[in-house]
């Protein structure tokens, strides 16, 4: 399968809609995205939403945030979804390496991720990618 990533700069409506179809296969919690929430996502400095696409299809998608911190510019990746009938292909890890690229030649210092541990596959691939588990404790505030 021939896969592309690219960076979205236009949020049009196939992005709308397959943030659709991609997003409740990550969460059964988190709320469609309509057009101008997708533009919020797109346009804002601190984010670089990747898209996978196959087939011309988009298949898969992340969002890569790069912070500027007092301790130096810092990388989160967020949100790494790609569709069932896609998975197990090397999509997830072609997002991430090219987020890792893109964090790299920005200057960021580190790059982090979360993954429930449920995820077993997601977390082998990580591992793989050379991301290695902190002792930390996440903590949430929901406003």
């Amino acid at each position: 399968m021939d896969v592309r990533v690219e960076i979205i700069r236009e949020p049009g409506e196939e992005v709308v809609d397959a943030f659709g179809r991609l997003l409740p296969q990550l969460s059964t919690t988190a709320r469609p995205l309509d057009r101008a929430a997708v533009d919020r996502m797109v346009r804002c400095d601190a984010t670089t939403v990747l898209v996978a696409r196959a087939g011309g299809t988009i298949v898969g998608t992340l969002t890569l945030v790069l912070l500027p911190l007092p301790s130096g510019l810092r990388g989160r990746v967020e949100d790494v979804v790609v569709d069932d009938a896609a998975r197990g292909q090397g999509i997830a890890g072609l997002l991430i390496e090219e987020a890792l690229r893109i964090a790299r030649e920005a200057g960021a210092r580190t790059v982090d991720l979360t993954s429930r541990p449920d995820r077993t596959a997601a977390n082998r691939l990580y591992e793989r990618l050379g991301f290695r588990a902190r002792e930390s404790t996440v903590y949430r505030n929901v406003p």
